[in-house]
């Protein structure tokens, strides 16, 4: 295995702990057979996928009470897959996706620590193809725009792995580039809804961010 240093961590979501391993230093960089580099990940964002981010609690908040019954879900970006694993606890039919090389490895060591049963993943590059990943009723996210070729690429994704009248659910800590996500939505037919976030997340920490709501059927309605 690569020499990469973990950690473990107990996050709770609406009085359930889920045992987390992360990673123990957001500063290191662990590439050696080039896995990567070879799909676009910089040294500088390598780490980024193993942190617990606040964005990620708020959506696994929101999941633990979402009404989940008939629904195919994708979550993309997933990184750690906090939302991923309380949708599965709740027997919701999840599919995680991200394109890091070690997401879905930490995935199925987390799924392990919480005593679940093995999570479907699909490897989701937004900036190619994805032929094997199929659509989906419900489609969500977690701070997923950081970069700004970011707003594009993930539209049209979504907008190929979205099943007629499927939910999107974005939760975004207020990035610049929502602005640009929401006019890419919007010209691909999607309306939007936005409320904010609760300001503290369930640790206590304070909270700067909301809810991006995307659906054909909210054509009209204002961001």
């Amino acid at each position: 295995m690569p020499d990469y240093r973990v950690k473990f961590e107990t996050v709770t979501v609406a009085g359930f702990d889920y045992v987390i391993r992360s990673l123990a230093d957001l500063q290191q960089y662990a590439d050696p057979l080039g896995e990567a580099e070879s799909v676009g990940i910089s040294s500088a964002s390598w780490s980024l996928f193993g942190k617990v981010w606040p964005s990620a609690r708020v959506l696994a908040l929101a999941m633990h009470s979402f009404d989940l019954v008939g629904k195919r879900i994708l979550e993309i970006g997933a990184g750690l897959g906090l939302a991923s694993l309380v949708i599965h606890r709740r027997a919701g039919n999840i599919t995680v996706s991200d394109w890091h090389p070690l997401s879905e490895t930490f995935l199925n060591e987390n799924l392990l620590l919480n005593k679940l049963g093995p999570l479907q993943y699909k490897t989701g590059n937004w900036a190619t193809g994805n032929p094997g990943l199929g659509r989906f009723d419900l489609i969500i996210g977690s701070d997923v725009l950081y970069e700004r070729q970011q707003p594009a690429q993930l539209a049209h994704f979504i907008d190929r792995h979205a099943a007629r009248n499927a939910q999107i659910i974005i939760v975004d800590p207020d990035r610049g580039n929502r602005v640009g996500f929401c006019r890419e939505m919007t010209g691909l037919g999607y309306g939007c809804t936005s409320r904010i976030a609760e300001r503290l997340t369930e640790n206590g920490e304070r909270y700067k961010g909301r809810f991006l709501t995307f659906s054909q059927a909210l054509v009209g309605e204002a961001a």
